[in-house]
């Protein structure tokens, strides 16, 4: 072989590992992993009051975003199907067969492993319960099971969804208590009105791939209804930790601003005629919810540190 030669194929190579590095993060799904960053961020600190272990906060972030990231590969391995009929999801490396399946599950093993021990190592044996917890119901029922055959795939998944922030919380107290319990019950309530919003506005996508989401199967007229009540049981779930005096008045304040915001948008959509515009109201004003809700615990625990 001659230099020449040699240098195009040199070249190739190193054309082709940035882009097997785009797919292999992509198929993480950095953005889920980013959202749930934060929950977790606020579920450390409403437990923290104010005291800080670097150690213990680095594992818990470190290893849940491993787990988490674990957990969308493997739901990519077993999505690619659908994923090939749905606009948004066409493209995603495995689909495209950019990444094969022993590649995308040897990652996922990878991650997950690694979060796990990262998460024994710097936490404790609940914390580490809780995170593999989240993973099985996220990949075994859900993504396995729920998601291809029953309208109640999206309450199963949210089970899963609400996890990172219990585990923030668990990772400093080391027992499950009635705050733990609370963040559970918010983030789930949350989780439903959100992931409706998705389906009313990604509503072609799910027919295509004949998933029986809510809207899918009893009409966007019955999600809407759903949305609502949700939302409704979500603002009171959200300020029984003021009532339980796990969180002040600043969350007091972000609390019943957004979840009252979030509440007319519902209310909103019986009488606006754009669905889809007004489902991706409903889902953006769910993300800066939740966010802020995140948020505003991390800076009220933050307060007695500064002062």
């Amino acid at each position: 072989m001659d230099h020449a030669a040699s240098a195009t194929q040199h070249d190739d190579r190193l054309s082709v590992t940035p882009s097997r590095w785009r797919d292999l993060v992509a198929l993480t799904k950095p953005g889920i992993i980013g959202g749930n960053l934060i929950a977790t961020l606020g579920g450390y600190f409403l437990a923290a009051h104010g005291t800080f272990d670097w150690m213990t906060f680095a594992a818990v972030m470190v290893g849940i975003a491993l787990v988490i990231a674990s957990g969308c590969a493997c739901n990519n391995v077993i999505d690619r199907d659908i994923d090939a009929l749905m606009a948004r999801t066409r493209h995603r490396p495995l689909v495209k067969g950019r990444i094969s399946i022993t590649q995308a599950l040897s990652a996922s093993a990878l991650l997950g492993v690694a979060g796990i021990v990262c998460l024994a190592l710097g936490t404790n044996g609940l914390t580490v319960a809780l995170a593999v917890t989240g993973w099985v119901v996220y990949v075994g029922l859900y993504s396995l099971y729920m998601k291809r055959h029953s309208e109640y795939g999206t309450l199963v998944g949210s089970l899963s969804g609400a996890m990172p922030p219990v585990v923030g919380y668990c990772a400093v107290t080391g027992q499950f208590d009635s705050g733990a319990l609370m963040l559970l019950v918010i983030f789930c309530l949350w989780q439903m009105p959100h992931s409706y919003a998705i389906a009313i506005f990604r509503y072609a996508d799910y027919r295509r791939a004949s998933i029986p989401v809510l809207p899918v199967v009893h009409g966007i007229k019955r999600a809407k209804h759903h949305i609502l009540g949700y939302i409704i049981a979500f603002i009171p779930a959200s300020l029984a930790l003021v009532l339980a005096s796990q969180a002040g008045a600043g969350y007091l304040l972000v609390a019943l601003a957004m979840g009252g915001y979030w509440l007319y948008l519902a209310l909103c959509g019986f009488r606006l005629g754009d669905d889809v515009r007004w489902a991706k109201k409903v889902f953006g004003v769910s993300i800066l919810t939740i966010t802020a809700l995140s948020l505003v615990m991390v800076l009220e625990a933050m307060v007695p540190m500064w002062a």
